[in-house]
């Protein structure tokens, strides 16, 4: 919201500029008038967030602010104005690993071992105060001119799951897509393992150039970090040590007791010299768990040598889940998930959006295509109104986040999809005609969005406008 530049927040931070905006609020770059310093407030959306979640909110803030760290990015404050919840911290310098990626590509492998290790290291000053972030991400790691990498946005994603617990009662997973642990896809809590899994994401995409895991849809992306292995990096032609391979696959083991932990990994990953000379005829198997701390800090080993790939149509093996995982898999019915907010200006932290999916059944391996529900003008859209109404809670999610949507209707609207989606999980699994409870919901979405556009708070697209009517047309039809 544009017109809050020149606020002063809380009596003390005077806003400048508006740095972000995503599916939970927005960034903006502030002045602290009482310090005298600059500063970077999150200003959370108002509505949705119960007494709880709230509590929660403040009790999370004030265990990060204690939260000392190089690579960590400092919290200075919160509070709640306005009803609103606020968020202050120190103002960051640099850019994100995602717009490194963006712009630069893949990373060297001694390059990604520096930036494994301080984000490493913030982790585990995070887990020993019992501190999980749940959304490590290249967005959320910021690069400094220096070199040093600052983790951010700790208790943001905390904040998040308990606002998403409290908008539905089939339960939602807060945090990104491509770097979901597979215990969070089977609805388990977060634990430091599922940080470290989302960390092997990272390292792997700074290595490669795109996530392990790729695939057509969300929610076939979802299936995959619980059905695939990834391809090893050197079965795609990237050169790297054997050691940092291997320690990379074993970020992404599908059990959580099978990773490494932070202080392991971040130890290890700050002496490269320890990598060994001599290339594996084949791919060695992860370390066992809690084995990457111990590995040999004293030998003076030589430079590593590098691997080429022997096979770039290599397939992953596909790992074997039991019928009772696969059916929590589809009874979960549907996820919120978030995708990577639009760049800001100096990499500056930014609020992640959210969207939903539902599961499908397991997707065709191979899939190389990036994950997306948008709409295309030209595509036949499906007569699925569960498929339906995840594209259209992406399409609303991008309509906020490009500024055509207010926010705070978005997140209005979002809560009637979701409750949408609910009503169509519940009656598949007992299977009764909830068509009606649907229909609904989706005709009070249509109206509001009406309203919005008369009042010029909304501001539709030809394919979003053809995706309404045909979903419509959907439910309507199924009466």
């Amino acid at each position: 919201m544009e017109r809050a530049f020149g606020v002063l927040l809380a009596g003390r931070y005077q806003f400048e500029e508006l740095l972000g905006r995503g599916g939970m609020g927005e960034v903006w770059r502030a002045r602290d008038e009482v310090l005298g310093r600059p500063v970077a407030v999150k200003l959370l959306l108002a509505g949705g967030v119960d007494p709880t979640a709230a509590a929660r909110f403040h009790q999370e803030a004030q265990t990060t602010a204690r939260l000392s760290h190089p690579n960590v990015v400092a919290v200075y404050d919160f509070g709640q104005a306005d009803g609103r919840l606020y968020l202050v911290m120190e103002m960051v310098q640099g850019h994100s690993l995602a717009e490194q990626l963006a712009s630069g590509g893949p990373l060297t492998p001694r390059e990604v071992a520096a930036i494994g290790s301080q984000t490493a290291s913030g982790l585990a000053a995070a887990h020993r105060q019992g501190i999980i972030h749940r959304d490590i991400k290249p967005a959320n790691l910021l690069l400094v001119p220096d070199g040093t990498v600052k983790v951010v946005d700790f208790g943001i994603a905390r904040l998040a799951d308990d606002t998403a617990a409290a908008l539905t009662s089939a339960g939602m997973i807060v945090g990104t897509v491509s770097c979901l642990a597979p215990e969070r896809v089977l609805g388990k809590d977060a634990g430091p393992a599922s940080d470290m899994y989302a960390l092997g994401c990272v390292l792997y995409e700074l290595l490669v150039g795109h996530p392990p895991f790729r695939a057509d849809t969300p929610t076939a992306l979802l299936y995959q970090h619980v059905q695939e292995s990834p391809l090893p990096p050197h079965s795609v032609g990237v050169e790297l040590p054997v050691e940092l391979e291997q320690l990379v696959l074993s970020l992404l083991a599908k059990e959580p007791e099978n990773r490494p932990d932070a202080e392991g990994v971040a130890d290890w990953l700050s002496a490269p010299e320890r990598w060994s000379a001599t290339p594996s005829a084949g791919l060695t198997p992860p370390p066992a768990p809690g084995r990457v701390a111990a590995m040999d800090r004293t030998a003076a080993l030589p430079a590593p040598t590098t691997r080429r790939s022997r096979s770039r149509n290599r397939r992953p093996r596909t790992v074997a889940i039991s019928g009772i995982a696969a059916a929590a898999l589809v009874a979960l019915g549907f996820f919120l998930f978030q995708p990577d907010p639009t760049d800001v200006a100096s990499g500056s932290p930014v609020l992640p959006s959210a969207t939903d999916a539902s599961v499908p059944p397991p997707p065709e391996h191979g899939s190389a295509t990036a994950p997306a529900v948008t709409v295309d003008a030209l595509a036949v859209l499906s007569d699925d109104p569960g498929v339906l109404l995840s594209q259209l809670s992406q399409a609303l999610s991008d309509a906020a986040n490009q500024g055509r949507l207010d926010p705070h209707l978005a997140h209005d609207l979002e809560r009637k999809l979701s409750e949408a989606r609910d009503k169509l999980a519940e009656g598949r699994e007992k299977g009764k005609d909830k068509t009606k409870d649907v229909r609904k919901r989706v005709r009070d979405v249509r109206h509001k969005l009406a309203d919005a556009e008369k009042d010029h708070e909304f501001t539709s697209t030809a394919e979003l406008d053809r995706l309404l009517t045909h979903l419509a047309s959907v439910v309507e039809d199924d009466s």
